[in-house]
């Protein structure tokens, strides 16, 4: 094929030879007279060369490079995916069928293989060194275990901990002792993936332990959890040493076989053996026929399907169990904290996405190591199977720093309420980061949907930037038809940057009043003091009078009558204001108490006194209350009468109407001070 490819290219380079002949023509009658005459070619033969190169079809092959020949030779049609697939699957089972009948017998003479070359050297079989450097490795750890014994009452964090380095001792006694001599080839290669596997597998024992002391799973799964990972684990030990010590690829693909059946077994036997009733048999039955046809298509070679059916039906539970132990941590290492805290999130979410990135990690190896996988990079089942692994990393990472950053929002705000005595700074900062802060989460989240949603597009393959460019140009058509919803959105902005209201202040607009609850994007909710909630967009507030800033000056006034004496109804006022500063329950509200102005007014039916005081935002209402009813009780106690509307009847029996006037008058009087002291008493 290459001698072709190059003949192909120089083929260009033939319709220069005439030229090419002319000049060694030249060059040849240039030489030296005494050189030799070459023998002057028959005349025919020239004639005939002469009439060739006159031919049009000549000529034609000779520009065109021999491009011709090349057009006609015939073009093998390339086999597609399906057709591939197909045949390698038979050849997968041909071969596994050839496999069985020398099964044992290609593992014997393995073994004998690695058994004389040890000999060789001196050295004891494989499997010796394998048991003694595990029996090695086991009894370090007892040693370790009994030298550090468990507190009592041990707790989860002490079980963890205790597990993780008694591996660790495992693992290190096993590395150094494998380093510690200078094994055969063949003796290192069984060794090492065997010593590998074993490290691997008391990792999953840890693992194992540490969710059984947490009651994350029962004694029969943590039995089956380790039965799996252990057959798992040899086979994949063997399936490495396949080549090494020239194994037969048809006994390695029977044993492949014999592997996952057994896998397959444990899983249906865990199927069955969950509790009676839960679930049902005909949901068992269905689980068992969905093994069933996974391990079939494993057997035809789409190793990857078969793991995500698995995965599917497992992972669930694994996560469950995970996440149940995460929690069991949280709450024993940090009983205190709450179950939503930046700890808890931290632990219990990154549990989650590590065991699932590794369940993507595994997938991805299944698929680089499938003989049916395509080699070529851009080929579509590549891009479809990289892109959705990459897509579901992309998710993966996006929900947990969403999560984070919400913990961190959520404690912020936890932080920064209003328990307990606060200067009026710190009271007017705390407000302000209570009503930005949940904008900045919805805008958060906004922008995380937005930047994981085109990450996972470009993953998958498709071009985001023209998708960009139309999402400008729709967003500008969209923003002409919706001018309201954009006038809301940068009215919002503008209110908070002017900082003209904040959550839990009480303010008014128009026919809108109530205090500030919440905010989105849009609009402001408000609940009014009745309890009625009003959601107005920030594009209808207009002017907002803000009840609850800093202060609030009360006024109001009272009529008495024309012979009362103003300036001693002043000294009374002060002896009130005393009073209320006194007060226990309002003290602490007043900025400045209650005081009289002087006279603001004189009609027909006496004389309006003026009164004004402050007090902190939204305590006005009840300081005026208590103070109209001590003015009301002192003024009555020291002959300051209020003015009230009178009617004088005048006719020949003036003393008996004006008599009857007075008694009038009285009970007109009794009855409003019956109604006062019932209002006081409410």
């Amino acid at each position: 094929m290459k001698t072709g490819r190059i003949l192909l290219r120089l083929l260009p380079l033939a319709s220069l030879l005439p030229s090419l002949l002319v000049v060694l023509f030249c060059a040849f009658m240039a030489l030296p007279a005494h050189a030799q005459t070459p023998a002057t070619p028959p005349v025919d033969k020239l004639q005939a060369l002469m009439k060739l190169m006159d031919d049009p079809d000549i000529r034609k092959w000779v520009e065109s490079g021999g491009k011709a020949d090349a057009a006609a030779t015939p073009v093998v049609a390339k086999a597609d995916g399906a057709e591939v697939w197909e045949g390698r699957a038979r050849k997968k089972f041909r071969s596994a069928e050839a496999g069985f009948p020398i099964l044992l017998s290609e593992y014997s003479a393995a073994s004998s293989r690695v058994v004389a070359e040890a000999a060789t050297r001196g050295m004891m079989p494989a499997i010796v060194y394998l048991a003694l450097i595990l029996l090695a490795a086991a009894v370090g750890e007892w040693a370790l275990r009994r030298l550090v014994r468990a507190p009592e009452g041990s707790t989860l964090v002490n079980t963890i901990m205790r597990e993780l380095v008694a591996a660790g001792a495992f693992a290190a006694i096993t590395v150094a002792l494998f380093f510690v001599a200078d094994w055969p080839p063949l003796l290192r290669a069984v060794l090492r993936s065997y010593l590998i596997a074993a490290l691997l597998f008391r990792l999953v024992l840890a693992v194992a332990r540490i969710l059984r002391a947490a009651d994350s799973i029962s004694p029969t799964m943590y039995r089956r959890t380790l039965a799996f990972f252990g057959v798992l684990l040899f086979g994949m030990a063997t399936a490495l040493l396949t080549v090494p010590i020239g194994i037969n690829p048809d006994a390695a693909q029977a044993l492949a076989f014999v592997v996952s059946i057994t896998m397959i077994a444990i899983f249906i036997e865990a199927v069955w053996k969950q509790p009676a009733g839960n679930p049902s048999v005909r949901i068992k039955a269905l689980q068992t026929v969905l093994l069933v046809v996974l391990w079939v298509v494993w057997a035809m070679g789409l190793h990857l399907l078969c793991w995500i059916g698995l995965f599917a039906l497992f992972l669930p539970k694994v996560l469950k169990a995970m996440e149940h132990l995460a929690r069991a941590f949280t709450t024993a290492n940090w009983p205190d904290q709450p179950t939503d805290s930046l700890k808890a999130v931290l632990i219990i979410y990154g549990v989650r996405t590590l065991v699932i990135s590794l369940a993507i990690g595994w997938l991805a190896y299944v698929w680089n190591s499938n003989p049916l996988n395509d080699t070529n990079p851009g080929s579509i089942s590549n891009t479809i199977v990289a892109g959705f692994l990459k897509s579901v990393v992309v998710l993966l990472i996006a929900d947990f720093g969403w999560r984070v950053c919400k913990a961190l929002i959520e404690r912020k705000l936890a932080s920064v309420s209003d328990e307990g005595p606060l200067t009026p700074e710190e009271a007017a900062r705390r407000a302000r980061i209570r009503t930005l802060l949940p904008i900045f989460r919805n805008g958060l989240a906004a922008v995380v949907l937005i930047v994981t949603a085109l990450t996972v597009l470009a993953e998958l393959g498709v071009e985001i930037g023209p998708l960009i460019a139309g999402a400008g140009i729709f967003g500008v058509a969209i923003g002409f038809g919706s001018q309201t919803l954009v006038k809301d959105v940068i009215s919002g902005v503008f209110y908070l940057m002017d900082d003209a209201f904040r959550v839990g202040e009480y303010i008014q607009s128009g026919s809108y009043m109530g205090t500030v609850e919440s905010f989105s994007l849009r609009s402001v909710r408000l609940r009014h003091h009745r309890g009625p909630v009003f959601t107005v967009p920030f594009g209808e507030l207009g002017a907002v009078q803000n009840m609850s800033r800093d202060w609030v000056i009360d006024k109001f006034r009272l009529r008495v009558t024309f012979d009362a004496d103003i300036a001693k109804a002043k000294k009374l006022t002060k002896v009130v204001g005393a009073e209320l500063l006194a007060d226990e329950e309002l003290g602490a509200l007043i900025i400045e108490t209650v005081k009289m102005k002087g006279v603001e007014q004189i009609n027909e039916y006496g004389v309006e006194l003026g009164f004004a005081f402050s007090t902190k935002p939204g305590s006005q209402a009840m300081v005026r209350r208590r103070a109209y009813a001590m003015l009301r009780k002192t003024f009555a106690e020291n002959g300051i009468n209020f003015a009230q509307p009178t009617v004088q009847v005048g006719g020949d029996d003036k003393p008996e109407a004006a008599a009857a006037a007075m008694l009038k008058l009285a009970e007109q009087r009794k009855q409003a001070e019956a109604a006062a002291g019932g209002g006081e008493g409410t």
